[in-house]
């Protein structure tokens, strides 16, 4: 990757670092700058982050290639939202978000590979394997240090049982001490709030609208099933999977600031094996 910095009149005289930080570089890129042989140059010259720049001035910055997944090019999902910086997509269920020992060539990673086969894949946002909906990816390293600084995810969940009308759970969440994957409730974990709103239910089921204030593993899961109405399909934390094959839960919205410091709301729509659960 190489990038050309010309630095403003407002950085004049700070230290190249500052200004780095200052401009949405992560801390693990400028570390990777700094490894690089010839990562920071100025005229030809290496350049240190403690040194001062001026204004006009203009730094090139390079860093090696990261590796990159294999593409499909078979594998096909829709689109949200992009421009130069970053693209949404709208994720299937059954689709993980990287490969992994049993998921090598099923991923949205490969998916995007084979899309954007010069760029390496770098998710800003995640989801579990049969969650649906939006995911965020950065195309390059200084886009997702600018897009990591803020996003809100609003989720579509559909519940077990007969909801309230609306909800706060606060509740801390840990690993289960048996299990590599699955977490519970459980006083000394990581502390984890989560809101929730019904918007409509036939008794069995119940679809709510959830906003969690933190981003634990499995939260939305872990916190429905802790206050007994746990996600249908979800098995792990006793949902029923008597009318749907996957936990129900979507990523149906999500908010953030572009690399180029736009406001961006992408929406995602109720999918069909969700949506006919409390029709």
């Amino acid at each position: 990757m190489l990038a050309e910095l010309t630095v403003l009149p407002a950085e004049d005289g700070r230290a190249l670092g500052d200004v780095l930080r200052r401009r949405g570089y992560s801390r693990r890129l400028i570390t990777r700058l700094k490894h690089t042989e010839n990562g920071i140059t100025r005229r030809g010259v290496t350049v240190r982050t403690v040194d001062p720049v001026f204004a006009g001035e203009t730094v090139l910055l390079f860093t090696e290639p990261e590796e990159t997944l294999l593409p499909v090019p078979e594998l096909k999902v829709p689109i949200l939202w992009e421009d130069g910086d970053a693209v949404v997509f709208d994720k299937p269920p059954a689709m993980p978000v990287h490969p992994s020992m049993k998921h090598r060539l099923d991923t949205l990673g490969n998916c995007f590979a084979a899309m954007y086969p010069e760029l390496a894949f770098r998710p800003v946002t995640r989801l579990d394997r049969d969650t649906s909906g939006c995911v965020l990816a950065a195309k390059s390293q200084h886009a997702a240090s600018r897009l990591q600084r803020g996003f809100v995810k609003e989720y579509l969940a559909v519940c077990c049982g007969d909801a309230p009308p609306s909800g706060v759970i606060e509740a801390p969440i840990a690993r289960e001490r048996d299990s590599l994957i699955k977490r519970c409730v459980r006083e000394g974990g990581r502390a984890a709030l989560t809101r929730f709103e019904r918007i409509a239910g036939n008794g069995k089921y119940t679809l709510c609208r959830v906003f969690p204030e933190t981003g634990r593993t499995h939260q939305i899961r872990v916190h429905f099933a802790h206050i007994g109405l746990p996600l249908a399909g979800d098995d792990l934390y006793g949902g029923s999977r008597e009318d749907i094959g996957r936990q129900a839960l979507h990523c149906a919205k999500l908010t953030f600031i572009s690399a180029s410091g736009e406001p961006v709301t992408v929406c995602s729509p109720l999918p069909e094996d969700m949506k006919k659960l409390t029709e």
